[in-house]
């Protein structure tokens, strides 16, 4: 395979000209600074201020709270709080599964007064730290909380008793938890003890942000993603584009955000296990599948640190390296790999979402992604394109998509850079 680089150009993008009714954009940073800043559309000549608000959440308490800022005016509204909300729950990410991730935020009278999210299960809810951060302020104030409250006992207390004893008047709720065991109950309770109920704020950010651990409570099964990477010309590729695996990249942060990640043994053969570089992640499980294999399977760079986190699918009886048996790694012998057993073995392991890599033998995983397609085990797609021109004629790698089928079409597609590739991103 031969393959020539090929240089982007820098340009420079100039701020699109907003129109009066057109919001500005939300304040995602804990801190800001006081300012008026002047931002000039450099074509149209057009210039516009934007108000920003200042110090941080905590200090925002005592000066009329972190608002909304729409151009030339100041607005509240539940849209606004639900999206810090998402962004509170977000903090999370990689560590709740099975639970969902959660953010909550209480106000009163314009000032944020208290928040929090679910940071682990088996922790506390979100709604209980922001409860616990507003103390006494708590009382007559709304609470946003991006999922349904709880109103069961599991390893927590309720949290719809924690708001009622709180006495919040009134409670906005991003989207109803899908999970039967909640499925409206909670937003019942609180509506039998007489707080005011609005639900469906922001619903699809919300479903967005939890999409892999509503499709378990709908399906039962893990949400899976297949991954590949393309050159330029079109032809599936065996590497990834620089940048991404850092900390920051998009292939980084999918590793941190996925509970699991299936690979080829024929990949674990020329590259190192992959892990997330993000700071804290919890490093999803690789599943190995290993059809057919006639060597021994081995994984430069295996520790007994991240052994734990492998296991070996395979269809008939497989040999590892004798320093990586000592390890640990499991191994599961099927009469024939298939990705509906692979994913059964990972829902009773509590895993709500895998990541399928296209990586190494790409004959190895064909059978998996046609299964896939044919049986709707799989629900998004994520392809890197990479800056890259591949001489050779693509071969077995374009035969590997093509089989799986015509007429597809992804829902949603976005696009967006990391690094110097470009990332789409839709759903099945």
């Amino acid at each position: 395979m031969q393959i020539q680089r090929l240089s982007l150009p820098n340009h420079t993008l100039t701020p699109p000209t907003l129109s009066h009714h057109m919001f500005c954009p939300s304040l995602s940073s804990t801190h800001y600074s006081t300012k008026s800043v002047c931002i000039q559309n450099s074509k149209s000549g057009l210039s516009y201020s934007l108000k920003m608000v200042s110090e941080s959440l905590t200090s925002s308490r005592k000066c009329g709270g972190l608002i909304r800022v729409r151009c030339g005016e100041v607005q509240n509204d539940d849209g606004f709080y639900i999206r810090r909300c998402v962004e509170l729950a977000r903090k999370a990410i990689g560590h709740t599964s099975p639970n969902p991730m959660v953010g909550c935020m209480i106000v009163k009278d314009g000032n944020i007064v208290g928040e929090g999210f679910h940071p682990k299960a088996g922790q506390p809810h979100a709604e209980v730290f922001a409860l616990r951060d507003a103390g006494d302020l708590a009382e007559n104030a709304t609470a946003y909380v991006s999922l349904e409250p709880c109103n069961h006992y599991g390893r927590t207390p309720p949290c719809s008793e924690a708001l009622i004893k709180a006495k919040v008047k009134k409670v906005v709720v991003g989207m109803v938890d899908p999970n039967l065991i909640v499925d409206s109950m909670g937003i019942d309770r609180l509506r039998d003890a007489g707080i005011e109920v609005t639900v469906g704020v922001e619903e699809d950010l919300c479903k967005k942000l939890n999409e892999a651990f509503i499709h378990k409570m709908l399906t039962g099964k893990p949400f899976v993603t297949l991954r590949y990477s393309l050159s330029i010309n079109g032809h599936v590729l065996d590497q990834l584009g620089e940048g991404v695996t850092e900390s920051g990249g998009y292939y980084s942060r999918l590793l941190q955000e996925y509970d699991g990640i299936i690979l080829s043994a024929s990949f674990t053969e020329k590259f190192s296990v992959p892990t997330s570089q993000e700071p804290g992640a919890n490093q999803p499980l690789k599943i190995i599948t290993a059809s057919n294999p006639s060597t021994p399977i081995q994984m430069p760079g295996l520790t007994e640190e991240n052994a734990s986190k492998v296991i070996v699918f395979s269809d008939k009886e497989t040999t590892v390296e004798p320093e990586m048996a000592t390890k640990g790694i499991e191994t599961v012998v099927l009469d024939q790999i298939s990705l509906n057993a692979i994913l059964e073995y990972c829902k009773h392991q509590g895993l709500c979402s895998v990541l399928l890599d296209l990586r190494g033998n790409y004959g190895d995983l064909e059978m998996l992604l046609k299964e896939g397609i044919e049986k709707n085990l799989v629900q998004k797609i994520v392809v890197e394109v990479l800056p890259l021109w591949d001489e050779s004629d693509g071969g077995n790698t374009l035969s590997v998509l093509k089989s799986l089928g015509k007429g597809l079409k992804l829902k949603n597609l976005q696009p967006k850079m990391s690094s110097q590739s470009i990332v789409l991103e839709g759903y099945l």
